[in-house]
This record gives C-alpha cells, structure tokens and sequence, in this order.
C-alpha cells in the first residue's frame, strides 16, 4: 500500500468535515464542523494565504488523513510558547495529524504517515534540523503514533489545549535531521 499526499483543496473541504465529525477526531480537535467554519478554518492555507501546509494523504489513491505542516518560526507566538518550555531549533517543523476514517485506526497507519511525511520534510525543508510535536498528554494514541514513527519525548509543557474539556498538560515529542541527509524522500510506503 501506497502512501501520497497532496495539498488539500477546496473540493476537499467537505470530506475534512465528514471527519472533524467523527468521535474519534472530535474528542482532539474540538472543531466547529459547518461547513462555513471548516471553509474559515481550513480555506486560507488551500487557497496559499497561510504559511502552514494542510496535506490530503492518500493510502493507494483513497483519502485516509489530513497532515498539517508549518515551520514554528511562522507563528511566533506559538514558536515563544514552546520554546520557553523545551529546547526548539529555530529552524524546527512542527506537525498535527488526524485519521479520519475510524477503521483504519489501530491498524499501524499513524505512524507510517507520520514517518512518511517527517522523511519529507528533510527534502521540503531544507533548512529544517527538527521536527517538534506537542501532543496533548492523555491523547495516548497519538503520543504512540509518533514513539512507533521514531520520535522522542524530550520533555513535558504547559500549552493550551485544542479541546476545552483538557488541561494544559503536553508531551513534546522531537526527531532530529539524520546526520548526512541527502535531501531525497520517497513517498511509497515507510512502514
């Protein structure tokens, strides 16, 4: 099985609804789910007026995740937020991630993804020497997802969290650029 991604795009707006509406997903995301929010929400980064990349992966041609991508020196606040509690590069990556479809989770697909798109980062960012990742502490599926990938935990902060219901208590979780990155990924299938 194949894993691809794309940007997402308006036609995919939809879908994105579909899964901010699963429980699974929602318990995380605590999202407005109109279709006027998600458009608000996810709309500017399809249309290019967000520094962040919303990715569209695809298992064997079939939407399966939605991947968001950013440089953490692209939002300052965020960027200050982090970095006064761990050690951050400036030039780190951060990444939040979802798996919409709620019988594929369980399956090890999480963490193909997650290791499919940091391996593209080290070509996409060139510049990039880490990749960081605050997950939400009692959200043990996803702070697994990034352990089975290959990240670390290096330490423990205080960060708002995405849903209302949670405390502020988050692992933060990083992978260093592999020493003598060649700048080349492929996209086929890393698990």
């Amino acid at each position: 099985m194949v894993i691809t991604w794309r940007r997402v795009a308006e036609g995919d707006l939809g879908v994105l609804r579909e899964w901010l509406m699963q429980p699974h997903v929602a318990r995380w995301w605590s999202h407005d789910t109109s279709m006027e929010a998600v458009a608000r929400d996810f709309g500017p980064a399809t249309r290019g007026e967000e520094p962040s990349e919303d990715l569209l992966v695809m298992l064997d041609d079939t939407p399966v995740a939605l991947v968001q991508r950013c440089r953490f020196a692209d939002y300052p606040d965020y960027l200050a937020e982090v970095a006064g509690q761990v050690e951050l590069p400036d030039t780190a990556v951060t990444i939040d991630y979802l798996l919409g479809d709620p019988a594929r989770v369980g399956q090890g697909l999480g963490p193909r993804i997650i290791r499919a798109i940091v391996a593209a980062t080290w070509t996409d960012y060139p510049d990039a020497s880490a990749v960081v990742v605050p997950v939400h502490a009692a959200n043990r599926a996803s702070w697994r997802a990034l352990e089975k990938a290959g990240l670390l935990r290096i330490g423990t902060a205080d960060l708002a969290p995405d849903h209302p219901d949670d405390d502020r208590t988050h692992y933060v979780y990083r992978i260093d650029r592999p020493v003598g990155e060649t700048g080349t990924t492929a996209l086929a299938d890393c698990g």
